[in-house]
């Protein structure tokens, strides 16, 4: 088993989850938690016994400031801890600079969602700009020649809603004509008109972004977003609730590892959040370009997450369930056949057993799982690759071995068309 050394870039709330599931693993010799706020990579080494009084814990969890957007500083830091991995758990917008600081530094690279897209300047509701990943995907080649691998969009979703979807491939289909990812539940955050569960610059991103979606004869195109409501049918007793089209990495990952005709992604969202981002929209809100405000340069963006709930301190807020999941559609022994492959998070046991935010978790189990998998061996590979690239039946074995639920429902084939 190899001893990993992990610079982990960015200690917010998913950051926490994956410091928090990775303490005590036998691989683990050393995660550099760092962080733009210092003081923030301070108080998640102090919940991992790093304080002052545990000089062991300390080295094992040692806190460092990081500015991700300086790729200079970023190697500099990986290569004076030696690290054998850059894991990016920064907003997205820092993914090329992480990136590429992982290639110059020499270490392998992990991230939870791949460079941002940018739509098409005439046309953005029918075809696709920059596609998620671009910036990425074409340096597989030049990473692949240095021995090195950087595992892309290696969180929930995407992330295991992939895993999920290579594991339908290799063990429960034949033929899979479609797959569609779903994510819902009843999910909620008590106290808060609105309270984004996870970050808002992505929520931003992926919900007011053109939608993507992969046919084979046609290749990729884009729709409005929110559009094509449908409800879906969640498991665990929540039943019906309406999803909508919202741009997500799988529709761009699925295809490079799982043979199928149609890849889609939708959220279910709620109506009134919708109409909140449509609002900001309108309002220009959700610019990233800085305006002046008596003499002071601000981006929009940074005051709407200014005055928004952190999702790191809403933890002991959050009730009910979340639901992510693969939906799969094709046959079996000649016979049409249709599955919903999931993994659901109940917000309060979350908390009351892990401390942790039930999303934060949901995500930052899965790059630690990754790290195992790629410590023991049963993961392996160089170049740019997703988590569809890899053998998915070790990883769904470590969700057992954690007592991480993850469940197969059988569905009615044709019973329910996605739209």
């Amino acid at each position: 088993m190899e001893r990993l050394k992990v610079l982990l870039v960015g200690v917010g709330t998913v950051g926490e989850a994956i410091a928090k599931t990775a303490r005590g693993k036998p691989w683990l010799e050393r995660m550099v938690l760092a962080d733009y706020d210092l003081d923030r990579a301070r108080e998640v080494q102090a919940m991992l016994g790093g304080g002052a009084s545990d000089a062991d814990a300390t080295a094992t969890f040692p806190a460092e400031f990081v500015d991700a957007g300086d790729q200079a500083s970023v190697v500099a830091l990986a290569q004076r801890h030696g690290v054998d991995l850059i894991m990016n758990a920064a907003d997205p917008r820092f993914v090329p600079t992480l990136f590429d600081a992982a290639f110059e530094a020499g270490t392998d690279y992990m991230d939870m969602a791949v460079s941002l897209s940018v739509p098409n300047a005439t046309d953005p509701f029918h075809q696709p700009g920059v596609l998620l990943g671009d910036h990425q995907f074409p340096r597989h080649a030049e990473w692949q020649a240095a021995g090195r691998l950087a595992l892309l969009g290696m969180g929930m979703d995407p992330g295991l809603t992939d895993v999920f979807a290579k594991y339908a491939a290799q063990h429960l289909f034949d033929e899979i004509d479609e797959v569609h990812v779903r994510d819902g539940g009843d999910l909620y955050i008590e106290g808060y008109a609105f309270a984004p569960v996870f970050s808002i610059w992505t929520t931003i991103e992926e919900c007011l972004n053109p939608p993507l979606i992969w046919e084979k004869a046609r290749g990729f195109f884009t729709t409005e977003p929110f559009s094509a409501p449908e409800r879906f049918v969640f498991p665990e007793g929540i039943g019906p609730v309406e999803c909508v089209n919202v741009e997500h990495e799988e529709v761009v990952l699925v295809p490079r590892g799982v043979d199928c005709q149609k890849v889609t992604f939708k959220y279910a969202l709620g109506s009134e959040f919708i109409d909140v981002l449509r609002t900001l929209h309108k309002l220009g809100l959700d610019s990233t370009r800085p305006v002046r405000v008596k003499g002071i340069e601000v981006a929009p963006r940074d005051v709407v997450a200014a005055l928004t709930p952190d999702p790191a301190r809403v933890g002991d807020r959050m009730r009910g369930r979340a639901i992510v999941g693969t939906w799969v559609i094709g046959r079996k022994d000649g016979q049409p056949r249709e599955i919903y492959l999931y993994q659901k998070t109940v917000a309060e046991d979350c908390w009351r057993d892990l401390g942790l935010q039930a999303v934060g978790w949901q995500t930052g189990f899965n790059p630690v799982v990754a790290m195992e998998l790629l410590a023991t061996g049963a993961w392996s590979g160089s170049g740019v690759l997703g988590p569809e690239s890899f053998d998915a039946k070790p990883y769904l074995d470590v969700l057992d071995a954690w007592g991480i639920h993850w469940a197969l429902e059988e569905r009615i084939p044709g019973a329910h068309r996605p739209t």
